[in-house]
């Protein structure tokens, strides 16, 4: 861990993230790509200084409320948050000045701040997203293997549920040749639908990988799946998009369910959802407040 200086928390877009870099170890993740420039090891966290007093500072200088999004490039819930509770204390701060919030995580640390989510879906919204890959458990300890398992992750949806919560579920990346079955989808779609998620997030069942993810992807992939690594490079070469030989009949099974289920599935419909703030007093405005 280490602290740098920053001048702001919020994009233009109302996104934040307070830390950079992630100790999950999931093997896929994209975070790691070089084009985001991290000039530190990824898993020596970077922890932005004052971070919750200039957020604050921006979210007094907004005219309206909107919606604030984290999660996108750091988990914030990552083991490091059980000490510094810096997204606790954002959480807070948002509430505080009456925004909304949607959220991502792995993380069922999530639950210690279940408190100040009612707080803010009740007067507002709060979206509680989470990604769900891997339906058998042993399997998912091996792709994400510091993270909170499948059926944790579906007990705090479930948790989420009975607290008058919304949810998203991101079902990505689903790993060709590993765990790109009908099986597997099945069973995350069961949680789902159990857990009454309002959407699910899928931009096609496969991976992505670029110079940095794809690299320490490979060598997951010579550890703990021999072979693996040879299907790739003869199936996808360099290619950015990896998607499943199996994409067809799976987009065809998730199409299906969700329709059946009333899960919102198309991708603009899902973003629109999360994006745009909902005041209990009935006013609406973008996710971009400005």
């Amino acid at each position: 861990m280490h602290y740098a200086d920053y001048k702001t928390i919020l994009s233009p877009q109302n996104g934040m993230n307070l830390y950079r870099g992630c100790t999950h170890g999931c093997i896929y993740c994209d975070s790691r790509s070089k084009c985001y420039q991290f000039d530190h090891e990824f898993e020596d966290i970077e922890v932005k200084r004052d971070a919750v007093k200039i957020l604050e500072a921006q979210l007094r200088k907004k005219r309206k409320p909107g919606m604030i999004g984290t999660g996108s490039m750091c988990d914030p819930y990552i083991p490091l948050e059980t000490e510094l509770e810096l997204t606790r204390q954002s959480i807070e701060v948002i509430e505080r000045y009456r925004f909304g919030l949607a959220i991502l995580t792995k993380s069922a640390r999530l639950l210690r701040d279940l408190d100040l989510l009612v707080k803010i879906n009740n007067r507002t919204k709060c979206v509680v997203q989470t990604t769900l890959t891997t339906y058998d458990e042993a399997l998912c300890k091996k792709i994400e293997p510091h993270v909170s398992s499948t059926r944790e992750r579906f007990e705090m949806l479930m948790t989420l549920k009975e607290a008058g919560i919304p949810t998203v579920v991101w079902m990505t990346p689903i790993l060709p040749f590993i765990n790109d079955t009908e099986e597997n989808v099945r069973g995350l779609l069961d949680y789902c639908v159990r857990a009454g998620v309002t959407g699910i997030l899928c931009f096609g069942f496969g991976v992505t990988l670029r110079e940095g993810d794809r690299e320490y992807f490979y060598a997951a992939l010579d550890r703990d799946f021999p072979g693996v690594k040879q299907q790739y490079i003869k199936t996808f070469g360099n290619a950015y998009v990896c998607n499943s030989p199996n994409n067809g009949k799976l987009m065809e099974l998730f199409t299906r369910e969700c329709k059946q289920h009333g899960i919102l599935y198309k991708t603009n419909d899902v973003f629109q959802y999360l994006w745009t703030f909902e005041s209990k007093e009935g006013q609406l405005s973008l996710f971009d407040s400005e």
